[in-house]
Formats: structure tokens, sequence, C-alpha cells
């Protein structure tokens, strides 16, 4: 069992310490794994935690931004540096259960028999505990992209996926990608299941983004995605020496 979790973080100084812990603890019958840690430019004390925490913590990776970039690139670059075959993201402001991420990671590996290039295992938050207006602009947006997109999974805005390293690396890379990920993969001849995972209110720390800023670039990033699966051509190999 070996697997890296990338979280990318922007201003998450009071969760950095509590939602560690909780991934050693749900990892713990890991032969091997890491935690790779991704400071998108913070402008708080992320810096400094972090590197407190990578000091007493081996299985702690901390990678820091120069700028904000957004959360699409920080979660690219953790994949980048990540060592295990397997990835598993989830948000770092603590509403994502890690003790989630076994189910999903055994889901991905005992699904493979039944669902041919199974490549993702996306949560899926039935019992969101947000604000109404999150949760019900949140099941618009993933209605319309469902709709539009056809790409099978009822909540693709879960930070917590499960999926495989090097089938993420081969998918066109583009900021806000991170939204779009089953689409994709289905575009070039994958699969995506989604399993039920747990929804946790924010205890600490304010959301960084806002409902209208999110669905004015969701519209551009939507119709650029559409674009982009009309103009797939997956190639089937039929033979090689």
């Amino acid at each position: 069992m070996k697997i890296s979790v990338v979280v990318p973080v922007f201003n998450e100084a009071e969760n950095l310490q509590p939602l560690i812990e909780e991934i050693k603890q749900a990892l713990s019958s890991y032969e091997h794994y890491e935690i790779i840690y991704v400071d998108d430019g913070s402008t708080d004390d992320t810096r400094q935690t972090l590197e407190k925490l990578g000091g007493v913590i081996p299985e702690l990776k901390v990678i820091r931004h120069r700028h904000s970039y957004g959360q699409s690139a920080a979660i690219r670059t953790g994949i980048k540096q990540a060592v295990y075959p397997v990835i598993a993201t989830l948000d770092g402001d603590g509403q994502n259960d890690p003790a989630d991420i076994p189910g999903l990671h055994e889901a991905l590996q005992q699904k493979q028999q039944e669902i041919a290039n199974l490549w993702m295992v996306a949560g899926w938050r039935q019992k969101r505990l947000d604000s109404k207006w999150r949760i019900f602009s949140s099941k618009l947006a993933n209605s319309i992209r469902s709709w539009l997109l056809n790409d099978q999974t009822p909540d693709t805005g879960c930070g917590l996926k499960v999926f495989y390293r090097d089938k993420f690396l081969d998918l066109p890379y583009f900021n806000h990608i991170h939204r779009f990920l089953p689409a994709l993969i289905i575009r070039e001849g994958g699969q995506v299941i989604s399993a039920p995972v747990n929804h946790r209110p924010r205890q600490r720390g304010v959301s960084k983004y806002g409902t209208w800023g999110r669905l004015w670039v969701g519209i551009v990033d939507l119709m650029g995605v559409m674009w982009l699966i009309k103009r797939a051509s997956p190639v089937v190999i039929e033979e090689s020496f």
C-alpha cells in the first residue's frame, strides 16, 4: 500500500497541524506514504508553521509557490513531486475527512476487475455541511456541468479524490483543471466512479473562494472543456513490437 497525499493550501495556518495529524492516523496501516503540502504563496503563518511541522514529521514534504498561482497549479506541483503511483487529493480547510482516503484507494484497486480503465474514484459529499446558498449553488453548478459534459460525476467539486499519478500528468493542463478532472479523464478513455464520503463544517479560518467569482470563471472554463472534448481524438494501439 503506497500513496501520496497532496494538499494545496492558501492561508490555512490554523488548519495545518490538526489535518496533518488526521492524515497520519488515517494512513497508519500503510506501508509507505507521503504527505505533500503545497503552500500557494500564503501571506499568513502557513509557511512558518509548515517549516516547523516538516522538521518533526518525516512523512511531510513541503513545497512553496513564490506567488499564489491557484489551486490547480498547487495540486499539479504536488503531483509532479510525488513519488508514489497513486495520488489522493483533499482540501486544506479540514472539511474533507482523511479517514475516507483508504476506502477510496481500496475501491480504486478492487473495482479494476469490474470496470476497465478505471482511473479515478471521486468523493461524493452526499450530506454537505455548508451554508444553504453554497449547497444550492454547488448543486446547480454540478447539474449544469454534468448535463453539458456528461462526466457521470455528481460532485466534481469535492476535493477528495484518489487517482493514478501518470494518468493525471497525461491530461491537458490549464488553470482550474481540478474542477473538471472526471470529464477530462473520460475524454482520454478512462473511467471514473464516485463514492460517498464524509463532509465536515469548517472549524477554523475562512473560505478563500467567493460564489460569484467561481461562477463566472466556471462558465468560461466550461466552454473551454466542451471544446477540448469535441476536439478529442483518442488513439487505440492495436499492436506493438
